[in-house]
């Protein structure tokens, strides 16, 4: 599988490099080496309190200030913090063979300021009637962040392959607007929608085999030009698609063609109701290759293109829950009802994305940081960016390599740390120890209670049992310098 050699070279690693910090760290890009050096700092102190606030992870007043001082940096942004992360991520990307999900969505970041202006708006929210009848608008302060983010068929998570910040200044007239303006007749570079593209090529280049990658993304994420500058660059896509497209000669649209398609198959699938209770659904299964045409306004600037259509609709009325149907798009072809199920499993790898949005919103609490400008906080959350990726990947590494050797993703130090703290279970010792076994005790110190019947640890208690380990492993470091 493409994940034992991406292991196999992560241990070769773990033989040269310090640990995790070194290894998204020694191909970082600062403008100053003084700034290299500080960031790694900074990582480190963060990365062993996830979720605390920047006095309590730094510790003293003077970290602290280099803390600040490095977030407000006007020689530091984004691309500087990731770009030892990019090229790490790069270099997971090479050791593994095969097709490579790249899951791009948006997120936003919402904050409480006394002068929002600094930070900028998300969106603007519309409130109850005051007693003249008018609706009070309220914008909401935060920051917009649009990543990508690199993982395996079986759900492994490589790093982060692109990410872009923004904030939006003002609303006004935004909604008089579009009543007057054609938007599909806008450019695509003056709308937000180019981020879709600009992650896309940024991504492509990163990790430098564009044949192997296949961009997901979901309703927002149907732009025409995206297909076209996925062709341009050689890459592929798998998009939900929520447009009906003029298609074929141009007198009909992919919904009238896809209805003359007959179902070429089912697929059961388990999902939730309301109730949050699993229950199976059937999906009816339809495919076609068509021609696919611009829209109307932009006909002269890009070509037509042959595209394949799945739609997956669920079969009957479900109770509890609205009918399953998924219509998708991709530049890939489909020959079998395997083919179009793939297909529809790689887009449903795309809440991954979301998972990772969730630890840095939930894990590393990015939105209870009280930096006051949109750079400062840009500055942070990409750094965060690093942290949610790592939980993620300790997460899913244990579900997808649990047989590998614990030295792919802990330290010799760590090993004996969790060897003290928690017994093996009876009969590890004659077993080889494996990656699961120690990942399961690191879960153990963050409040997992590894019964039988538990599934494996989830992301939560990955994040608490690092921030409990390196306060131990920094006692016992204390204690051994003590003893001698």
């Amino acid at each position: 599988m493409a994940t034992n050699s991406l292991v196999s070279t992560m241990h070769a690693d773990a033989d040269t490099t310090a640990d995790w910090v070194e290894r998204e760290t020694v191909d970082g890009a600062f403008k100053d080496e003084r700034l290299g050096r500080r960031f790694k700092t900074l990582l480190a102190d963060i990365g062993g309190a996830i979720g605390a606030s920047l006095p309590l992870a730094c510790q003293d007043w003077a970290n602290t200030k280099a803390a600040y001082r490095f977030l407000s940096n006007d020689r530091v942004d984004e691309a500087d913090i990731l770009s030892g992360h990019f090229a790490a991520t790069a270099k997971r990307f090479a050791t593994t063979s095969g097709t490579i999900l790249v899951l791009q969505d948006t997120t936003e970041f919402s904050f409480k300021r006394e002068r929002p202006e600094a930070i900028g708006f998300t969106k603007s929210l519309g409130l109850r009637k005051r007693k003249d009848g008018r609706k009070r608008v309220q914008s909401i302060c935060g920051i917009l962040m649009h990543s990508s983010l690199a993982v395996t068929t079986d759900g492994l998570p490589l790093g982060v392959a692109a990410i872009k910040f923004w904030s939006r200044k003002k609303f006004k007239g935004a909604r008089a607007l579009k009543t007057k303006i054609n938007p599909t007749r806008v450019p695509i570079e003056k709308k937000e929608s180019v981020r879709w593209l600009q992650n896309l090529e940024q991504s492509t280049a990163l990790l430098a085999a564009p044949d192997r990658c296949v961009h997901v993304g979901d309703r927002e994420s149907d732009i025409y030009e995206l297909y076209c500058k996925a062709r341009e660059l050689d890459t592929h896509f798998v998009v939900r698609t929520c447009v009906d497209r003029l298609a074929g000669d141009g007198e009909h649209t992919i919904a009238d063609e896809m209805e003359e398609v007959a179902v070429k198959g089912l697929h059961a699938i388990e999902t939730r109701d309301e109730h949050g209770e699993v229950c199976r659904a059937t999906l009816e299964i339809k495919y076609r290759r068509m021609r696919v045409l611009p829209p109307i306004g932009k006909q002269k600037q890009y070509p037509e293109l042959d595209l394949t259509v799945i739609h997956a609709t669920e079969r009957g009325a479900p109770k509890g829950r609205k009918p399953i149907e998924w219509k998708l798009i991709t530049d890939l072809t489909v020959r079998s009802r395997a083919d179009a199920i793939e297909k529809l499993d790689w887009y449903a790898m795309r809440w991954k994305i979301e998972v990772f949005h969730k630890i840095l919103k939930s894990g590393c609490k990015a939105e209870d940081s009280k930096l006051r400008t949109a750079d400062r906080l840009a500055n942070l959350i990409a750094l965060f960016c690093i942290l949610s990726w790592r939980v993620f990947w300790l997460t899913m590494l244990n579900r997808t390599m649990p047989d590998s050797a614990p030295e792919a993703a802990l330290t010799e130090t760590e090993i004996k740390v969790l060897d003290r703290l928690i017994p093996d279970p009876a009969g590890a010792r004659r077993r080889r120890r494996t990656l699961s076994l120690y990942l399961t005790k690191l879960a153990r110190l963050g409040g997992y209670l590894a019964r039988a019947n538990d599934p494996p640890p989830g992301n939560i208690v990955i994040w608490r049992g690092l921030a409990r380990l390196t306060d131990i492993q920094i006692g016992v470091e204390i204690g051994a310098e003590e003893c001698g």
